[in-house]
């Protein structure tokens, strides 16, 4: 691995951020530079990276899944090897487990620090972060089993975030940053119903009625085209009080038996 422009390797280590993106593709930088580092490398630090303290021998199966295991051993020792000869992404490596240094910031690591934060009731330490922390998909073009359950998971995580923060913004009156992180969660799964009903909540909250219509009908189209299914029970409630009195006001009034009709007739010439 090599820094562009290349940094020196010798002498004391210096205190420099190193820093392993994941989410939205891999990158490693050292004091802001970017690290070149090979596509085999990558695999085994980004796995590390995810899997914080993990022992060598689970590490070697996720790597090397079709290898025996005495194989997959024997390339996980090697990959180490050749990571310990570099300073660029310092690690933690014991008789049975290896994790990267504490020191290395891992983007994956603040997504699920700010998500327990809000899973916790606390305020994030930094708002615009929390909408946009995991706004990238993890490593995008990769198809390892690993890196796909790891994918989905962190998918899901930043959903339930953006939907508890929209939650907890709306019970504190807070419209707008409620209607921010709702829209932020429609965005990253339009047709998952929960953002959509949290956005009619928000706008009812604050007396907009024709939004919060339209906003329904704008995800009941949606769903309607793409999967042919009909909003929930528990989301067409939400506007029963402000559509009902007008389903009711439209709906023809049924005639007695017997009662003539009403409707104009002709003169006859």
């Amino acid at each position: 691995m090599a820094a562009d422009p290349p940094a020196p390797t010798t002498g004391e280590r210096r205190h420099v951020e190193v820093a392993l993106h994941l989410l939205g593709g891999f990158r490693l930088t050292h004091g802001g530079t970017p690290v070149l580092v090979p596509r085999g490398l990558q695999r085994v630090i980004a796995l590390i990276g995810l899997r914080s303290g993990a022992t060598r021998t689970h590490l070697a199966g996720l790597l090397w899944p079709e290898a025996t295991e005495e194989r997959a051993l024997s390339s996980l020792r090697t990959a180490l090897w050749r990571l310990r000869q570099d300073p660029y992404c310092p690690m933690i490596i014991t008789a049975d487990t290896v994790r990267l240094d504490p020191t290395v910031r891992v983007d994956v690591d603040e997504l699920v620090a700010t998500a327990a934060r809000v899973r916790d009731g606390q305020p994030p330490e930094d708002a615009t972060l929390a909408l946009t922390a995991g706004r990238h998909d993890l490593l995008p073009g990769w198809y390892d089993d690993w890196v796909l359950t790891n994918r989905e998971r962190l998918r899901q995580l930043r959903l339930h975030m953006l939907e508890q923060l929209a939650g907890q913004h709306l019970a504190a009156g807070r419209h707008g940053e409620a209607l921010d992180a709702a829209l932020e969660a429609m965005a990253a799964e339009p047709l998952r119903e929960t953002p959509h009903r949290l956005v009619v909540r928000i706008h009812l909250a604050e007396g907009n009625a024709f939004e919060a219509v339209h906003a329904f009908y704008v995800y009941r189209d949606l769903l309607l085209r793409e999967l042919r299914l009909e909003p929930s029970p528990a989301m067409t409630a939400l506007l029963e009080e402000t559509l009902g009195p007008i389903r009711r006001a439209s709906r023809p009034v049924p005639r007695p038996p017997g009662q003539p009709s009403t409707r104009p007739t002709s003169q006859a010439r």
